[in-house]
């Protein structure tokens, strides 16, 4: 073989184009299986995003959520973003201080076009995202100023605990009407916290009265019926900002307004029957 190749190169006669071609074989290979690698690393950067997208998407769940439903909604958002492989969940956990840490990984394999020349039809592409999400809220400062109203109400504050199935008391807003004749009606109010033993501390109350002449250092008010009103604030040790609640581990907060005239007595945030009721829009 050696002696016939000695004997096509020294002839003079011989065609260069056979010769040509064997020599473009490795070029265009190289060239194939740079154009390959190149859509790989192309490919591997559009699903790094895809799961990324998706890893993050699963931290905003209710965290009652199970582990196959959050990985319904990683599938789901990795496709939606461009993954065209198989995503998967590894790991999903939620800590006490309610910090959710999240694993997982994709896969997928991608068809070569040059080399398959090289028997190598596709190929594996891989990539893994982690993600460590802390609680967006880790406190709460309740203050108010010039609460008013005929009727009597408490408003609650429940906070649901990462894990638990119902709320529990974490503050009490406090309203007594406190007589009158003018339009809108003051009283006295009582913000108190309640501690994870259910007892409860005020931390801040605040009596509002009409009368054109306000105490020393007390600010006179005028509500949109022209009456003058002024409010005095006494705040408890440690609670000059407000009433400072503790929601890191709280997976979800609502509010229960509890007015004894009222019908329904009952008005809360979470139920769309009357969570429209719980505020008006004047003051």
């Amino acid at each position: 073989m050696r002696g016939l190749a000695g004997s096509f190169i020294e002839s003079r006669s011989g065609s260069f184009a056979p010769i040509l071609v064997l020599a473009m074989i490795p070029l265009i290979t190289a060239v194939g299986f740079s154009v390959d690698y190149t859509s790989a690393v192309q490919t591997r950067s559009t699903e790094q995003a895809a799961l990324d997208a998706a890893i993050l998407s699963i931290t905003t769940m209710d965290t009652a959520s199970t582990k196959p439903q959050r990985q319904l909604v990683l599938q789901d958002t990795y496709r939606e973003n461009g993954g065209q492989g198989t995503a998967t969940l590894n790991s999903f956990d939620v800590s006490a201080n309610g910090t959710a840490t999240a694993q997982a990984s994709a896969s997928f394999a991608m068809k070569t076009v040059f080399m398959q020349i090289a028997s190598i039809p596709t190929v594996a592409i891989g990539v893994t995202s982690a993600v460590n999400k802390a609680p967006a809220l880790v406190e709460a400062t309740f203050k108010v100023t010039g609460v008013s109203g005929y009727w009597n109400k408490t408003m609650t504050l429940y906070g649901t605990m990462f894990g638990a199935k119902e709320g529990k008391p974490l503050m009490t807003i406090d309203y007594k009407y406190g007589g009158g004749t003018d339009p809108k009606g003051y009283g006295t109010t009582t913000v108190s916290k309640i501690d994870s033993l259910g007892v409860a501390t005020v931390a801040q109350t605040q009596v509002c009265k009409v009368g054109k002449k306000a105490p020393d250092g007390v600010t006179l008010n005028t509500d949109q019926f022209g009456t003058k009103y002024y409010c005095v604030d006494t705040m408890a040790a440690g609670n000059t900002a407000g009433a400072s609640i503790d929601v890191s581990q709280m997976a979800g907060l609502s509010l229960q307004m509890n007015v004894p005239s009222g019908n329904p007595q009952n008005l809360y945030s979470n139920d769309p029957a009357t969570s429209n009721r719980l505020y008006s829009s004047t003051s």
